[in-house]
This record gives C-alpha cells, sequence and structure tokens, in this order.
C-alpha cells in the first residue's frame, strides 16, 4: 500500500496488485468480521453445560476425535477466516491460563459481536462500543469479586475442592463416574502440590491411558507407570525395596568416534575380539551388581548377550524408557540419571518400595508400575476406557479438573454455576448503566444482555424453554437478592445452585469476560479487510 497526491494535493492510496486483491470497508468489513466471529460462537453454543452436545472431527489423515471440550474442537477446525482464527486463539489462551471454561468464552464473545451489531446499525460508533464494553466488564469483573465466596480446606476436607471438580466434569462424557474421577483429579494434584508457595506443577502428573477395562477402573498411582516391560521374560515380574540404577548410556561396547576397520585375518584375533566385547558387558553389569543395584532401567537397548548376562546375574533390566518417563522417575524415587557407567555410585541410585510388571486381558500388553516411592511428587492417573477415543476424552476432562484444583489452590474463591454469576453480574452492569450519560450507556446495557447469552445456552441446550426460564430465575435473583440461583441443568427441582453444590473458580470466570471483550474490541476496531481475493 502506497500513498499519492494529485495534482491538486489530494492523497489517494495505491493498492499493489490491486486487481488480485479484494477489499472491505467500514460498516461492511465489521459486518463481515462479526458474522464470521458469530459462525463460530454458534458452533460451540451447543456443547455448552452438563447436557451440552459433542462434536465429532476428522483430520485430513483420517484420525477422529470426538470431544465437549471448547478448545480441542476450535484447535481441530480448520478455520481460514482471520477473524475466526481470533476466536480460536482467544479459546485457546482460556485453556492455556485457567484450563477451563474454553467454550463459555467463545460463547460470550460471539453474543458480544451479535449485540454491537445492532449498535452498529444504530449508528454508535465502534470505538464507542468498545470502550462501553470495557467499562461494563471492569464493573462485571468487580460484581464477580463482590458475589465470591472464600472457602477452606485442607489435607483433611477436600470436598470443596472435589465439588468444583465435579461442576467441571459434569458437562463432559465421563459425568457418570465424576465423583470418582473428581477425587483422583484433587488428591493427583494435592500430592504434588506445594502448598506453602501455592504452586503446582501439573508436568509431575503423568496421565497414561490403555483401552480395555471400563472407566469406573482408572486409579491413581503414587508413582510411575511406564508401557514397558523386562528385557527378558524369565526375569522377576515383582521386585520389593528395589534400588534402581537409571542410565542414559547403551549396554553395548563402545564405538570410536571416527570411522574405522577392524581386519581379522585369523581365528584367534577373533576370539580376542569376541571376549573383549564379552568382558565389556561383564564389567558393565558387574558395576551395576557393585553398587547394589536391583533394577536397571535404560534408555537405550541392549542386544540378546547384554540381556542373557543380565539375566543370568539376576539383574532385572528394562529397555527403550523415553527421556521424560527417565526424568519423572528419577524425580519419584530420587534418583540420578547416569550418563555413564564409570559415574555410578549407590547414592545416584533411585529406591521404590515396589516395582511390578502386570499384564493386561488376554493381549500380551504389559506395563511396569514403579510404586512406593522414596519421593512421591510425581504420581500417574492410569485411565481405562472401552475405546481410545473415551480414553482421549478422559485425558481432555481430566486435565480441566486438574487446572481447577490447580486455580483453586493458587485462589481460594468460587463463584456459582449453572449461570448464577453472569445473571448476577448482567443485572449489576445493568444497573450501573444508568450511571452513565454518554453513548457508552448503551453499550453497557447491551453487554449486560450479553451476559444472559450463557444461561440462555444452558437452558436451552438443557431442553427448558429459554427465555422463560431465564426471566423467572433473574426474577428470583432481583427479588430475594440472591446470587446464587441459576438455570436448573439436571432437573433436581432447585435452583439454588448452592445446594446442587454446582461451584465454578473466580479467577476462571473473570479471565472469560476479560479475555471476550479484549477479542470484541479488537475484532470492532478493524474497519478495513485487505485480502488476496480468491481466483
Amino acid at each position: 500500500m502506497a500513498l499519492a497526491f494529485d495534482e491538486f494535493g489530494r492523497p489517494f492510496i495505491i493498492l499493489k496488485e490491486q486487481e488480485q486483491k479484494s477489499r472491505l470497508r467500514g460498516l461492511d468489513a465489521q459486518k463481515t468480521n462479526i458474522s464470521a466471529g458469530k459462525a463460530v460462537a454458534r458452533i460451540l453454543r451447543t456443547s455448552l453445560g452438563p447436557k451440552g452436545m459433542d462434536k465429532m472431527l476428522q483430520s485430513p489423515d483420517g484420525d477422529v476425535t470426538i470431544t465437549n471440550d471448547g478448545a480441542t474442537i476450535l484447535e481441530q477446525m480448520d478455520v481460514d477466516n482471520q477473524i475466526a482464527k481470533l476466536m480460536v486463539e482467544l479459546s485457546r489462551s482460556q485453556d492455556y491460563e485457567i484450563g477451563d471454561g474454553t467454550t463459555g468464552v467463545v460463547v460470550l464473545a460471539g453474543a458480544l459481536l451479535e449485540k454491537a451489531e445492532r449498535l452498529l446499525e444504530r449508528g454508535i460508533h465502534p470505538i464507542r462500543i468498545a470502550e462501553g464494553y470495557e467499562m461494563a466488564s471492569r464493573i462485571a469483573v468487580e460484581h464477580l469479586e463482590g458475589v465470591a465466596n472464600k472457602f477452606e480446606f485442607d489435607e483433611t476436607n477436600l470436598e470443596p475442592l472435589i465439588q468444583t471438580c465435579m461442576t467441571t466434569l459434569s458437562s463432559k462424557i465421563v459425568n457418570r463416574c465424576k465423583r470418582s474421577l473428581a477425587e483422583i483429579a484433587v488428591k493427583a494434584v494435592l500430592a504434588v502440590a506445594d502448598l506453602e508457595r501455592k504452586d503446582v506443577n501439573l508436568d509431575l502428573i503423568k496421565v497414561e491411558g490403555k483401552v480395555g477395562g471400563k472407566l469406573e477402573d482408572t486409579e491413581l498411582i503414587y508413582g510411575i507407570v511406564v508401557e514397558k516391560d523386562m528385557s527378558h521374560p524369565q526375569m522377576p515380574k515383582q521386585i520389593e525395596d528395589a534400588k534402581i540404577a537409571i542410565l542414559t548410556c547403551p549396554f553395548e561396547p563402545p564405538k570410536p568416534k571416527t570411522k574405522h576397520k577392524v581386519d581379522i585375518d585369523t581365528v584367534e584375533k577373533f576370539q580376542t575380539l569376541r571376549l573383549q566385547e564379552q568382558k565389556y558387558f561383564d564389567d558393565m553389569v558387574q558395576k551395576c551388581k557393585d553398587v547394589g543395584a536391583t533394577l536397571v532401567i535404560c534408555q537405550w537397548g541392549f542386544d540378546d548377550e547384554a540381556n542373557h548376562l543380565l539375566m543370568n546375574r539376576n539383574l532385572p533390566a528394562v529397555r527403550w524408557v523415553g527421556g521424560v518417563e527417565l526424568e519423572l522417575i528419577a524425580i519419584a524415587t530420587g534418583g540420578r540419571i547416569v550418563p555413564r557407567f564409570q559415574e555410578l555410585s549407590t547414592e545416584k541410585l533411585g529406591k521404590a518400595g515396589l516395582v511390578r510388571e502386570k499384564a493386561f486381558g488376554t493381549t500380551k500388553d504389559r506395563m511396569l508400575y514403579i510404586e512406593h516411592c522414596a519421593n512421591s511428587r510425581a504420581v500417574t492417573i492410569f485411565i481405562r476406557g472401552g475405546n481410545k477415543m473415551i480414553i482421549e476424552e478422559t485425558k481432555r476432562s481430566l486435565h480441566d479438573a486438574l487446572c481447577v484444583t490447580r486455580n483453586l489452590i493458587r485462589n481460594k474463591s468460587i463463584v456459582y454455576g449453572g449461570g448464577s454469576a453472569e445473571i448476577a453480574c448482567s443485572i449489576a452492569v445493568e444497573a450501573a448503566a444508568d450511571r452513565y450519560p454518554g453513548v457508552e450507556q448503551y453499550a453497557i446495557r447491551a453487554f449486560g444482555d450479553a451476559l444472559e447469552s450463557i444461561p440462555m445456552a444452558l437452558a436451552e441446550n438443557s431442553g427448558l424453554q429459554p427465555i422463560e426460564t431465564l426471566s423467572a430465575v433473574k426474577a428470583q435473583q432481583i427479588k430475594d437478592n440472591n446470587p446464587h440461583f441459576g438455570i436448573d441443568c439436571n432437573d433436581v427441582g432447585t435452583n439454588d445452585m448452592r445446594e446442587q453444590n454446582v461451584f465454578e473458580t473466580l479467577i476462571g470466570k473473570q479471565q472469560q469476560m476479560l479475555l471476550a471483550t479484549q477479542v470484541v474490541k479488537m475484532i470492532l476496531k478493524i474497519d478495513d479487510v485487505i485480502s488476496p481475493s480468491d481466483y
């Protein structure tokens, strides 16, 4: 794009390769952008809440994903439009920061865009709408602080954490055993949490899945599960009080770095070479035995000769264990990863109370359990399920539950779910709108209306009459001045979310409103779209 002037000094813009580009300006650009954002939100709207539907997505190479998680749906969708990509980014940032609420944030952004479109048609300037939205989001976030409840939990009383996790899991495919999964998630997070620093490292929680069994068989293992078995079928399948040597060096004779050639012209020379190799193996195995190791875990493979020697010397071994798993094993057992045999020493060995190999079903699948470790700060959640898709979806659901628990350890405030927080904020925002004399007043009211889109979508997905249900709950909230009334999605018979134990994290809700407002502001400020035209 270049700026030029005609003979009268009037400026005009020259676009490079103008015939190959299409250009949208002014209101047309805004309307196109808004409709793209709304289209993405419409897709996710039906998968909001406990009665939300799942989406089935097929990748170009034929992999099928069935999911209810907003961030995953948008990641897998191949979106071309730039504004739609912004919505994908919005969902992803909510996922990275909070981990939960990825669907709601996109639905809210879509509703804000829809309201903005009506205000634009009335002739209100987009910047004024954006400013009004900014004011309204500030009011809503402050009001959330006011209606939030703090709760105390400790090692003995985990119920509040479990209830909040159950709310997260209730909208997923795993909701029939949400209680047990919520307990597993909470115990896993508390096992690796540093409660003094209020810090949780989720990398220490390994989530493994194996097809077969049923969801109820999912278990939490205070230790590590590795999808490997002993290198020799006759090695012992169970080792108690194991001392583990964790090696990243291969069980094989050293190879020179340079190119080399060995000429062997007599049988004696070959015998010497063979004996030399055997001595190498002997020394390696003996070194491991000398430091007192009762189990060797190696990152690389070893050939049959080494395997045979290990077997003869009664030293069980596991080979081809990945780098990440090695690190987790080292953290869990308190061992050190040893890069050279010369550096092996007794203090570098990891300690585990029990190492056992477990076989599954009639298949040859075996896994190695390393339990009762010296340092139980690395844990594994081991998921069972009927097929691969269910296991993948359970992993995603558990990730959300783990993130929610982490957020609650960081900040103990909760708000009530079921759309009650949004309705309460909507009432507060509408009440505050009258205090602003400018055109922003319209935008603030529109923000209040847009907040109601979430409880409306919840009611719609639950098969209730959306407008009637919403207005009844809103009237009830205003009448009793009680922000705990929400949509009764599960048909329990009460609208009080406190009785239903439907909780959500405060920071998650606040983040939703702030992120949605920022993205909508950004979309409203675009008034000129220059894009390569389609051939």
